[in-house]
């Protein structure tokens, strides 16, 4: 499952801890692949034994979410439940399907149609063109968007059951999934007695508290390429926040002299036209990916607009390259570094 928008977010390697940290606590960092993409956990705990633990733990939750929420696995909940559409009944969800499906449809609203957990077939039309090169044809894509929007998917909270109302309609989670997962971990690592950690889901990122000896976890962030190629690279100092980035700098494809972005908009069913990135930090992983997939399909205007409703969050917004490049940044960026620990 690839649930991760394209980012480039490089945490700080060893340069990140000064010498004089406390040599008793352990640190330990490992990296699995999961949700299509690689996943990597650091903590520090008093023993190498309690830090193993807690990763394993962590790592174990995610690979439970990813049987939930992928869109890629046909045996996922999420998978068998856009399969079963129309449905003639309510169909009840789990409580981890039902809470994303419900901060998915929040921000849909939130957002104007910019975010759409609904925007499956779309995505899937808009693969194909990234393939082949092709804009897709007019009436597949006029198909494709009646099945996506408000009225194909409603939610009843009192049962916390789910209507999915369209046949062709397909649920795809990739803006906000991954950003859930990094909660759900977080929370796993904390009820291990975890204070310090940080989780990089290839480039969305969260942290809690500290490293020894550290006022914040630095952070690398990067627009476009690596930052020697974006020379608007900057470091981020944080603590018990999330980062990420939604933009076309690995996942784009140029049609008739134009570049777009594989985050499509609902809105038209194509990728946000680029080169364009959004950087997003908020209070947790799930704000920070649905944010800044609603930002990019939006753009500086509307999408720093939308940041600014969100207490605590910042956004930069980086369009173009070389001497066409251009910058804009939210009023609180790089935002409340220290966010209240959750």
């Amino acid at each position: 499952m690839r649930l991760a928008a394209c980012v480039l977010v490089v945490a700080c390697g060893c340069g990140l801890f000064q010498p004089g940290a406390a040599t008793a606590t352990a640190r330990v960092r490992e990296t699995r692949r999961l949700m299509g993409v690689p996943w990597t956990i650091t903590v520090y705990a008093a023993t190498r034994e309690a830090a193993a633990s807690a990763t394993a733990a962590a790592f174990a939750e995610v690979q439970r979410l990813e049987g939930i929420l992928s869109d890629y696995d046909p045996e996922s909940e999420l998978s068998r439940l856009s399969a079963a559409a129309p449905t003639a009944v309510p169909v009840a969800v789990s409580r981890d399907l039902w809470t994303v499906l419900a901060a998915a449809v929040a921000w849909r609203e939130r957002s104007g149609g910019a975010f759409d957990p609904a925007v499956g077939p779309l995505t899937s039309l808009w693969r194909q063109s990234r393939r082949s090169g092709v804009m897709p044809r007019a009436e597949k894509l006029s198909a494709a968007r009646r099945a996506v929007g408000p009225h194909v998917l409603v939610l009843e909270e009192p049962t916390r059951t789910v209507m999915l109302r369209e046949p062709a309609m397909r649920l795809d989670l990739g803006g906000i999934g991954m950003g859930y997962a990094i909660d759900r971990g977080m929370e796993v690592l904390a009820a291990h007695g975890i204070e310090s950690a940080m989780i990089d889901a290839s480039g969305d990122i969260a942290v809690s508290g500290p490293p020894p000896g550290e006022q914040a976890w630095r952070i690398e962030v990067a627009a476009f390429g690596t930052r020697e190629q974006d020379r608007g690279g900057e470091t981020l100092a944080l603590v018990n926040a999330a980062v990420t980035t939604s933009g076309d700098a690995f996942q784009a494809v140029e049609i008739d002299g134009v570049r777009y972005s594989h985050v499509v908009d609902p809105r038209t069913g194509l990728g946000v036209p680029g080169p364009a990135a959004v950087t997003v930090i908020a209070a947790d992983g799930t704000t920070a990916d649905a944010v800044a997939t609603a930002a990019s399909v939006l753009g500086p205007v509307a999408g720093l607009a939308l940041v600014e409703t969100v207490p605590g969050a910042a956004a930069r917004f980086v369009s173009g390259v070389g001497a066409g490049r251009s910058e804009v940044r939210s009023s609180r960026w790089p935002a409340r570094l220290a966010q209240p620990r959750r």
